[in-house]
């Protein structure tokens, strides 16, 4: 199973695709990914069995697009996701922001 990015081309096996999640939004129950290749930053969601790519909107994120990646499977944390696919298991922190004028 190979996985896309949209802007290059390039294609990826579910570990390296994985590793490059980043920024967890869990109020959008969206995944931020930076392609390894071209840098290409791309918003999806991580379902049961799939990936769903698509635009945040009005307080959701509204999937456009679909690949199936049979056996992926989530569990969302409190400041994290947990995306895994056969034994492998990738965490997604939530980024947190700090507090202006907190040190």
């Amino acid at each position: 199973m190979l996985i896309p990015c949209f802007a290059c081309e390039s294609r990826f096996r579910p570990d390296e695709y994985f590793r490059a999640c980043h920024d967890y939004n869990r109020g959008r129950d969206m995944v931020a990914w930076t392609c390894p290749r071209c840098g290409n930053r791309d918003e999806l969601r991580v379902l049961p069995g799939e990936l769903g790519f698509g635009y945040p909107g009005q307080g959701r994120f509204d999937v456009s697009d679909r690949i199936r990646v049979p056996g992926l499977r989530r569990q969302r944390q409190d400041l994290r996701l947990d995306i895994s696919l056969d034994e492998k298991v990738w965490r997604v922190p939530t980024r947190t922001r700090q507090l202006a004028g907190a040190r």
